[in-house]
């Protein structure tokens, strides 16, 4: 019977994150001070993020970063995660690709989320953090972070976008049984709401108003850090565990990708399963020695928020107030209102840095994906392979099925891994709305 599932044993998991600026050619470009104008300094990140993850987030010299040991120790509660032979889906395209999926959906809190609040949490209470706050969209990472936060005995404090807190109710409550106080953003709680709700009062949020919302109550509450579930480069560095692990996995499975994907809200799921493979063509070119296989890698988003494939690299602030530093990045405008789409955390008006530098450059390709098209994918997936996935990953089942059926066309046996970032058991509200015919294509 062929092999459907590879793990990795407790020795051979990762004890270093990889630290893809180390071997960029064209390094991003620094974040603005948004008054001077001048390049921000690790001790002025430090003012919102834990001082460890704001020199993670400059550092753009050393490839290799060592995991703490007890982040290695909470990482083993749940890791490795799964890949996995996708067979059944294969058969029911016909294809003569062989499909991979890495499974981050089995981690205790349903996505990959939990990989970045683990060390963003120890890194607060080494530092004698009490507070953390953060913001969030379907609620994947508020969920992570709670309950990350309940584990240091840090208070956690969360901004769920309105409109996905009245989608996903239950998420709400999971950060709520973790510890977590949770409100609805654009909230009366914060200058920054207050002066959205103002503006509009029937906004119905973006992850741009509640980073806002938590960037402000980060910097005016006492021994209180801001974390970050997407977008900025430590985060990213974190979820490469993600990757590393795939990278031995396929090599069990004795296949190597021809293309790799993952959905795309910020970048820290995407990036966490790419770059450790995308390493090697980094350095085949700053080596000037050629790459010995060059993967097609590509980033699914929604088609009514496609900052890769319609926006417009500049900086731009990364909330919607105008808190954060000025980031180097595709863009749609920190002021752009997303559609009410279900995949709430891919509601998100910009790239991380060290992606858009790399789209920019060339090594990778964005996608956009209709709603009605992510659905279709997703209820395909979870009638063939038993799963029913995120509204977010759905994204990159769809872009993995585009890719599987040109294969049908050309007779190729190509390899195709993506990222399962997440299941959608807390999402079906959304399937029940896609199952009813009352969704509809936006954008």
């Amino acid at each position: 019977m062929k092999q459907k599932r590879f793990l990795l044993d407790e020795s051979e998991l990762p004890r270093q994150w990889y630290n893809i600026q180390a071997d960029m050619v064209n390094k991003p470009l620094p974040l603005l001070n948004p008054a001077t104008k001048e390049p921000l300094s690790a001790d002025d990140l430090a003012h919102i993020f834990a001082a460890e993850c704001a020199k993670q987030e400059l550092d753009q010299i050393h490839p290799w970063i060592d995991i703490p040991e007890e982040v290695q120790e909470r990482y083993r509660f749940y890791r490795s995660t799964p890949l996995v032979r996708a067979y059944a889906l294969e058969e029911a395209l016909g294809t003569p690709a062989h499909i991979y999926f890495k499974n981050e959906s089995v981690n205790p809190l349903g996505s990959h989320k939990v990989n970045s609040a683990i060390p963003q949490c120890y890194y607060c209470k080494q530092e004698g953090v009490t507070n953390v706050t953060t913001e969030t969209g379907a609620g994947q990472w508020g969920a992570a972070l709670s309950y990350a936060a309940k584990t240091f005995g840090l208070e956690c404090a969360v901004y769920q976008v309105k409109i996905s807190m009245q989608q996903k109710p239950y998420r709400s409550s999971i950060m709520r049984t973790f510890g977590a106080t949770v409100t609805g953003s654009p909230s009366m709680s914060t200058r920054a709401g207050k002066d959205i709700i103002t503006a509009d009062p029937n906004h119905p949020g973006s992850l741009g108003t509640a980073i806002s919302e938590a960037v402000e109550l980060a910097t005016t509450t006492p021994n209180c850090k801001y974390t970050l579930g997407s977008v900025m480069s430590h985060v990213s560095l974190h979820q490469t565990i993600i990757g590393l692990e795939a990278e031995k996995q396929m090599a069990m499975a004795g296949e190597y990708p021809d293309t790799i994907i993952a959905c795309f809200g910020g970048g820290s799921n995407f990036g966490g399963l790419a770059f450790p493979f995308m390493r090697h063509q980094l350095k085949g070119q700053r080596d000037d020695v050629r790459s010995t296989k060059v993967i097609d890698f590509i980033a699914a988003e929604p088609a009514s928020c496609p900052k890769l494939t319609k926006g417009k690299f500049e900086y731009d602030f990364g909330d919607s107030a105008g808190y954060t530093p000025l980031l180097p990045m595709y863009t749609l405008g920190h002021t752009f209102k997303p559609a009410n789409i279900h995949a709430g955390g891919l509601r998100y008006h910009g790239a991380g840095t060290i992606v858009s530098q790399l789209l920019k450059d060339g090594y990778m390709r964005g996608v956009d994906i209709p709603q009605l098209e992510s659905f279709d994918a997703g209820l395909l997936f979870a009638r063939t392979e038993g799963i029913i996935p995120a509204p977010e990953s759905c994204h990159a089942i769809a872009a993995t099925i585009r890719e599987a059926k040109k294969c049908i066309e050309t007779g190729e046996e190509k390899v195709i891994l993506f990222n399962l970032s997440g299941h959608g058991l807390i999402d079906m509200t959304a399937y029940d709305s896609f199952l009813n015919g009352d969704l509809v294509n936006i954008g």
